[in-house]
């Protein structure tokens, strides 16, 4: 079922949890770790199912539009209040200030999509991007894009977040999730203020060549490595191969950390509304007068300065809001970028988009919303920054 979130009284369709419910496990005061894959086997066996058949999957994913249909409330006094000092956490590699300018836009290396399953069982797709952390091994995109927020079971399935992705090539592999962190107020009561989440990855994992797809042959086996029938059976059907009486798996390259393969973005936070932002991410779809302005095939970008907005239905009272004409199918999870260089392509990741609107009613998508990333942000993003995750190859 697909959520239809509103400014100014239109209720959301999705149902909520009930407010009396017990912290979920995991929960850390208002931090929610919710595990991926857990293991090495489960890990490559969900890169597996992407890689299988030529991407086949990878290829047939949708753009997932759970909630990206707003009708926007601009508020034009006040706004989202920061609750602590203002706070950045500098990109990868930009720990020293550059003060290096270009006119010319330079699209980041560290956005990319990340593919799940469905509550229908069907592939999707969302907008990410890689982040600063201990281990260069973090993800940042929507709640949403983690979260099950139509079935309301706790993560959507077989995640993986893939940077650089165009049309089944994944030029610096595939990133498998190992741990999920959100807001306690988004995962239980799904909060728009809170539609945000930080993943921690595995390194990535390439195949020697395409896998299902490129095996004619016994002769061609070499993409696999001989084991036990026991090691065989712990496998799933599209990471296995038996020829004859011997027993297969896919021989995995670790592809290395995310963040030392495309650098990741820093973090910002209890910043002033007004700022300007870059958003970065894959629109996709039509605007509601059926012009079909985007593919979500390549990166596109828009730039403007924030506004403060807010959504009733959906207990969003401090979100911010951005002039842009992103079709909302894809251009779920778009990162925002404050005090983007364009020389070293990174900034400071201030918003996430959780929806598009047509605030001038002219059937054009004219408007992208994120949340207010505050301190609470700052506190989901530091309880997953430190968690190590290594390889699975």
């Amino acid at each position: 079922m697909k959520r239809t979130l509103a400014f100014g009284g239109v209720i959301a369709t999705a149902g909520l949890l009930g407010a009396g419910l017990a912290a979920p496990a995991g929960a850390a005061g208002d931090v929610v770790g919710t595990p991926l894959a857990t293991t090495a086997i489960a890990g490559k066996n969900i890169a597996a199912f992407w890689f299988a058949e030529g991407a086949a999957n990878l290829i047939a994913a949708t753009p997932y539009d759970v909630e990206t249909k707003i009708v926007a409330k601009h508020i034009s006094t006040g706004g989202p209040a920061a609750d602590s000092k203002p706070g950045v956490v500098p990109a990868i590699g930009d720990e020293k200030k550059s003060t290096a300018k270009s006119k010319n836009i330079n699209l980041p290396k560290t956005s990319g999509k990340v593919f799940f399953l469905g509550s229908d069982f069907k592939p999707h797709w969302c907008t990410a991007t890689s982040i600063q952390a201990a281990y260069k091994n973090l993800v940042a995109t929507a709640g949403s894009c983690v979260y099950d927020t139509v079935s309301n079971k706790a993560t959507l399935d077989r995640w993986v977040f893939v940077p650089g992705y165009y049309q089944g090539k994944t030029p610096w592999g595939v990133y498998v999730g190992k741990q999920a962190f959100t807001h306690y107020d988004f995962d239980v009561y799904e909060d728009g203020d809170r539609d945000y989440a930080f993943v921690t990855v595995y390194n990535g994992l390439k195949l020697p060549h395409g896998g299902f797809a490129d095996i004619k042959k016994p002769s061609d086996i070499g993409s696999f490595a001989e084991v036990t029938e026991a090691v065989y059976n712990t496998y799933s059907p599209w990471a296995r191969w038996k020829v004859g009486s011997k027993f297969y798996v896919w021989k995995w390259i670790d592809a290395g950390r995310l963040g030392d393969n495309v650098g990741g973005q820093g973090l910002a936070y209890n910043q002033k509304v007004g700022k300007p932002v870059f958003v970065f991410g894959y629109p996709s779809g039509s605007h509601p007068d059926g012009n079909y302005a985007y593919s979500g095939k390549t990166l596109k970008w828009s730039y403007g300065k924030t506004f403060a907005a807010s959504a009733a239905a959906i207990k969003a009272e401090e979100l911010i809001g951005v002039k842009s004409s992103f079709t909302g199918e894809g251009a779920l999870g778009s990162s925002w970028l404050a005090g983007y260089k364009n020389t070293r392509r990174l900034g400071y990741l201030n918003g996430v988009t959780i929806g598009v609107s047509d605030t001038d009613g002219n059937n054009r998508y004219d408007t992208s919303i994120s949340p207010y990333f505050d301190g609470e942000t700052y506190g989901v993003y530091s309880a997953a920054k430190n968690l190590w995750s290594g390889s699975i190859a």
